[in-house]
């Protein structure tokens, strides 16, 4: 489950599903999926919806227990989240096969991510910061330090 704070926030601010949803500019039936996790948000729509209540990506996805960051950038940038990938890559002595083979990918993914052509699906970068430890918002370019903060 990558979204487990995403009910109780919704809960906190007294939100319908319906509400949440015009704030996101999606349906109720796409945001209902992301509740559920029936399906994964996309990285984008997550970062609007960390910058909505003020939380960290990390915090939204239960990688730490830190709510909020200072500094947040509050924009996504396809080439530093590559740049980010790639040095994590080389910093940890993996190819990108062996980074591909890790996270259930090819290694053209990895090079579209790196080369800023694609932006990384959530999923992907959940499971690098997951399994090596990185924080979220590190890796998409919303702070400058690497390693989670429990």
């Amino acid at each position: 489950m990558i979204l487990v704070k995403i009910k109780d926030l919704r809960d906190k601010y007294d939100l319908t599903q319906i509400k949440m949803a015009k704030i996101m500019g999606v349906s109720k039936s796409t945001y209902g999926r992301w509740e559920t996790d029936e399906t994964i948000i996309p990285l984008n729509h997550l970062n609007n919806l960390c910058n909505y209540f003020k939380v960290s990506m990390d915090y939204m996805t239960g990688l730490s227990k830190i709510k909020c960051y200072d500094n947040i950038n509050k924009k996504l940038n396809k080439e530093i989240i590559g740049e980010r990938i790639k040095k994590f890559r080389k910093d940890h002595n993996l190819t990108q096969e062996k980074l591909a083979s890790s996270i259930n990918t090819t290694h053209s993914t990895i090079s579209a991510y790196e080369n800023g052509k694609t932006m990384i699906l959530t999923a992907f970068a959940y499971n690098i910061c997951k399994k090596y430890n990185i924080s979220l918002d590190y890796l998409v370019g919303r702070i400058d330090e690497e390693n989670i903060k429990k």
